[in-house]
């Protein structure tokens, strides 16, 4: 997925694959989120939260409860890690379900919150097309929002452990030396682990009470 501007070009254990496995196969649709809720992950650089609030953006919180819930990110790389501007994450580790949930988009919502350090908000490839892939912000990058970038949580909790993602690759293919979206989307995290080893991961990402 390709971020537009200057956003462009952003082992999982048994409950992770049994989860993304019925994903894949239709079984999970986005479930209405919480007015308020957090979502706990735990990585391999450490843990931290994210509090999403639903009238902040209400698709996007929607879709990030559901996608947190079946353990979707369980396994998911932190794959492109830009210090000083964001840390992007969401390709799921096995490229059939990649493939199944790159086709499922949601609506933009409207932009409510600006794009300032330890905000989370959806990448994208231009309007309509959000899914899966997530940033956080490392500082202020409000010249996001007229782009509509829409912020759906923060950073409660652990954004030092965000700060310390391994940022050592940069930017993706073809731009850097990074890893490239489209073979991340085909071939997984057999690609990442075989040519990124130090990428940080998620260990397990939970749903905890606000």
């Amino acid at each position: 997925m390709i971020v537009l501007a200057l956003l462009s070009v952003a082992c999982a254990g048994q409950r992770s694959d049994a989860q993304a496995a019925a994903s894949s196969s239709g079984a999970i649709q986005d479930a209405t989120a919480p007015a308020t809720f957090r979502a706990r992950f735990e990585t391999t650089a450490g843990t931290f939260v994210i509090e999403v609030r639903r009238d902040w953006a209400p698709r996007g919180a929607d879709r990030f409860y559901t996608l947190v819930k079946s353990g979707y990110y369980d396994g998911v790389r932190f794959f492109r890690v830009i210090s000083g501007f964001m840390a992007q994450f969401g390709i799921h580790g096995d490229p059939k379900v990649s493939t199944v949930w790159r086709e499922r988009t949601i609506p933009d919502d409207p932009v409510r919150q600006s794009n300032a350090r330890g905000m989370v908000t959806y990448a994208t490839a231009g309007p309509g097309t959000r899914t899966t892939q997530i940033f956080i912000n490392y500082r202020d990058n409000s010249g996001l929002d007229g782009q509509g970038f829409a912020p759906f949580g923060k950073v409660v909790e652990g954004m030092n452990v965000v700060d310390r993602l391994f940022a050592g690759y940069g930017e993706g293919a073809p731009r850097g030396g990074g890893p490239s979206q489209g073979r991340i989307q085909a071939e997984g995290n057999t690609y990442l682990a075989r040519d990124f080893p130090k990428l940080d991961y998620v260990k397990r990402g939970t749903i905890v009470a606000p």
